[in-house]
């Protein structure tokens, strides 16, 4: 049974991938996940706000920063190279100790770290960049032009200083997601990951304020990935990732269908361990030998909507074959 699948240029034994998150910055985690069957691993993002918050808490720098002139920015700069450092190790034990390939993965929000941080990744050694762009569309003041002119800079810039390939991980806040998610692959990624986990936030009804709402996908999450999977998958001149409700095989086999080039999976490794990957591989691989199929691209986009096939049209379809069901 070959499940081998190619990805931003890169060969996987398997398309299904751990995920971003916590667990993958642990290189125990790393090597259990390729002896569990990942095809590729991608490191927990190194976020901007995280390394200025070490900086603020090493330095206990509360004033403003030009108090300090020269003397600040000699502590900060030690500070972030430090915390920085950290990842770039894990990286380096990963290329020595992994045969699959290692993704590197950044959330920033000041263009000059984008860059920064990207080359780092390079230099260290990984296989490809995930780029985390979480950009949230909650300011009045920000329209179209600029969530575009964005994305367009920063793609645009690190495609001109790193020659590993680029993918970006994206939220499903756009209102217009399928003519900017075809726009995007038109400039030259590799890849598109939909989507990134937002945080969720509660409110504290007894303290009157808010709190953290539970960070893990629920199943019923999958369905917005796999529609737009199915949606995007043949409209896009770059692979397509699926992310966010992947919690069994089944689930890897629907988005398959739909489309998707690859899976990642993150939720269900926090719940059942590293090890389940084996288990996500295995009911991969039981589907297609009961299905007759030998290889992932005999089935893979069997499901998705066609590129000359208008969605609204598609989905409006099954919505009235489903009611002349149930009726």
């Amino acid at each position: 049974m070959n499940t081998q699948t190619r990805y931003l240029g890169l060969t996987l034994k398997s398309p299904i991938i751990a995920g971003s998150c916590g667990l993958t910055a642990d290189i125990d985690n790393l090597i259990q996940a390729e002896q569990s069957g990942a095809g590729a691993v991608i490191l927990k993002s190194i976020f901007e706000e995280q390394i200025i918050h070490d900086i603020k808490r090493h330095t206990k720098i509360i004033a403003s920063t030009d108090h300090y002139g020269d003397s600040y920015d000699y502590i900060a700069q030690h500070v972030a190279e430090d915390s920085v450092d950290q990842f770039f190790s894990l990286i380096n034990q990963a290329k020595q100790k992994l045969s699959i390939p290692v993704i590197g993965s950044i959330n920033c929000y000041s263009f000059e770290n984008w860059l920064n941080y990207a080359k780092r990744f390079q230099d260290a050694g990984c296989d490809a960049m995930e780029l985390n762009m979480a950009i949230l569309p909650y300011e009045t003041s920000l329209s179209y032009d600029d969530v575009d002119r964005l994305f367009s800079n920063i793609i645009n810039t690190l495609k001109k200083s790193i020659s590993i390939p680029i993918s970006i991980k994206v939220s499903n806040y756009f209102t217009d997601m399928a003519k900017f998610m075809q726009q995007l692959s038109w400039i030259g990624i590799d890849g598109i990951t939909i989507f990134n986990k937002s945080l969720n936030i509660d409110i504290d009804t007894d303290a009157l304020a808010l709190k953290p709402a539970p960070s893990l996908s629920t199943e019923g999450e999958l369905y917005t990935t796999l529609r737009w999977t199915a949606i995007l998958s043949k409209k896009l001149r770059c692979d397509l990732s699926a992310s966010t409700g992947v919690h069994t095989a089944d689930d890897v086999v629907k988005l398959l269908l739909a489309g998707a080039t690859t899976v990642q999976t993150v939720s269900a490794l926090y719940k059942n361990g590293m090890a389940y990957l084996q288990a996500l591989n295995n009911g991969l691989q039981n589907w297609m030998q009961r299905k007759d199929y030998t290889s992932i691209d005999q089935f893979r986009g069997q499901l998705a909507i066609k590129a000359n096939e208008e969605a609204s049209m598609f989905l409006r379809t099954q919505f009235m074959k489903y009611y002349a069901e149930i009726e």
